[in-house]
């Protein structure tokens, strides 16, 4: 059985795509679905009337805004590989949502406009990768498009994210003068070729780079002679593909192309298959690797509700960290000690869903209708052969914007209550609340507004509660505990209220105030939330 384990594990890649807003991550995401033949037309990701809508953004919300809300999983089969794509918001204001999933891939493709490069969301996003030493893959995408110098792009990636790039395909050309890319590795060209919408594989002719370089017609010469010359210059700095810096976080493999037109597309899916690393032994809570021939084991990232509106069911999305996972099998929480059954267990496509009968490290199964199971929980096999161990949890990012929830029908509070609770354990927000209170008295935090209206919108589509958000006064959140509580009630003007893992948390409505007090009665307990990536 360990030998299965391990030779199933080695066919896996678990990887997430990131990118600053309308970079084109999915698009990407679409296109790999297209060459994997796991579609047989790409979605249009910017979804309005009469267009197709991305399989990735599922959520009507997301195909009315044309942005991805809500992270995605995804598994389909590419050649002799079973490949698990998580699919990220590109937001900044679902950051917390992307910062959960990286903590479940083993790699990343991160996706950048050629017209702009890096950006303040790409940045964000890559400081988690770093502090999960995430190894990460680079497309330069949208190159049948006017961008920037090529070389350019090069260094500003060096600065800013400290990794070397080493191109592996390079452009002649871009935008209206794109005329291809050339491999580096073999010296072959393949000539760019649209296809009518994207919706199918694009056309490779592929053809020897000097040959093709000769046979250029006059208008073609120029953009030649500058991709030669460039070339040559990688050639004479030693800017090659290097396996071992890669997997070490040192230097980021970069592609070239266009998900859009899908040129480029398959010789990227093709280098994750043989660059990215299959899954490796997970840290456990005590600082020691998790043998992946362990008995099974698996962690929980995300959590999601009424993905089937036909069914209104919750989903806790499990990364396999160790052993085989069986349909039925049970398996015990180590938050609460309790044991629960798989026999609902499902692998994703967007919304779709196919029961599972078996997994292995780096998969991702569904667990429906997990009872008690939240965000960052770790599970493990309930039999005689399992062996208890416990994940790092998942932090929580500190939250920016306040504001209180109303339902707009009383008689619809039920159902409010429901969905606040539901929402809250998925992450959408972080619900306060009053202790003697309750619901009534609630403060929602979040890292930006637009969590707030993706909050409303889900309240009312899904749990039948239009609800009503009004933005709160509060500048600053603090966690303490409760000998600092009863002193920070005294001294008034301070919101005392409960987490929903229990956690105390001190609103302040003026930050500078907060400031006072911590400098004044430094014996309080007033702890910052801070997502700190390296426990992940």
């Amino acid at each position: 059985m360990n030998a299965d384990v391990i030779a199933e594990s080695q066919q896996r890649r678990t990887f997430a795509i990131i990118s600053h807003p309308d970079a084109g991550k999915t698009t990407l995401t679409e296109k790999f679905l297209l060459y994997s033949g796991a579609v047989q037309v790409a979605g249009a990701v910017h979804a309005r009337e009469g267009r197709r809508s991305a399989r990735s953004d599922w959520m009507e919300l997301e195909q009315q805004r044309g942005i991805s809300i809500s992270s995605t999983v995804m598994q389909f089969p590419y050649g002799d590989y079973i490949m698990n794509l998580l699919d990220t918001p590109g937001h900044r204001d679902f950051s917390e949502d992307t910062y959960r999933v990286l903590s479940a891939v083993d790699a990343v493709v991160m996706v950048l406009d050629a017209a702009k490069g890096i950006e303040s969301q790409t940045l964000k996003l890559f400081q988690v990768c770093r502090a999960r030493n995430l190894p990460v893959i680079t497309f330069l995408n949208k190159y049948d498009r006017p961008g920037r110098d090529p070389l350019e792009l090069l260094d500003e990636i060096e600065q800013q994210i400290k990794l070397r790039p080493t191109p592996v395909t390079w452009p002649v050309g871009s935008g209206e003068e794109f005329q291809g890319l050339v491999d580096r590795r073999n010296g072959r060209y393949t000539r760019f070729t649209r296809t009518a919408r994207g919706a199918s594989a694009a056309l490779e002719e592929e053809s020897d780079m000097q040959a093709a370089a000769a046979a250029a017609g006059p208008g073609e010469a120029r953009v030649w002679k500058t991709a030669l010359d460039e070339i040559g210059l990688l050639d004479a700095v030693g800017a090659d593909l290097d396996l071992e810096s890669f997997l070490a976080g040192e230097s980021t493999p970069l592609f070239v192309g266009s998900a859009l037109t899908n040129f480029g597309v398959r010789t990227l899916l093709d280098a994750v298959v043989g660059l990215a690393p299959p899954p490796s032994p997970r840290i456990d809570k005590a600082g020691e690797p998790h043998s992946l021939q362990a008995p099974f084991s698996a962690f929980v990232f995300k959590v999601q509700a009424n993905m089937d509106p036909s069914h209104r069911d919750r989903i806790a999305f499990a990364r396999i960290c160790s052993g085989h996972f069986e349909r039925g099998m049970s398996v015990t929480n180590s938050r609460t000690g309790r044991d629960m059954t798989t026999k609902y267990a499902t692998t994703a496509f967007g919304p779709d869903r196919e029961t599972v009968e078996d997994a292995y490290p780096g998969d991702v199964v569904g667990l429906v209708n997990a009872t008690g199971v939240l965000l960052g929980d770790t599970l493990f096999a309930a039999d005689a052969s399992g062996q208890p161990v416990e994940f790092p949890p998942i932090p929580r990012f500190a939250p920016e914007v306040f504001a209180r929830a109303r339902p707009l029908d009383n008689a619809k509070f039920k159902q409010f209550r429901k969905g606040l609770e539901q929402l809250d354990e998925e992450g959408v927000v972080q619900v306060l609340r009053d202790p003697d209170m309750g619901d009534v008295e609630n403060v929602l935090a979040a890292v930006g507004a637009l969590q707030f209206e993706v909050f409303a919108y889900r309240l009312g589509s899904e749990f039948g509660a239009p609800t009503e958000i009004v933005s709160a006064p509060y500048q600053a959140i603090r966690l303490t505990d409760k000998q600092s509580a009863e002193r920070l009630r005294q001294i008034g003007g301070i919101r005392i209220l409960v987490r929903g893992d229990g956690a105390l948390c001190a609103l302040f409505e003026n930050k500078y105030r907060l400031q006072r007090l911590m400098s004044d009665e430094p014996e309080l307990t007033l702890e910052p939330i801070i997502a700190d990536a390296s426990t992940l």
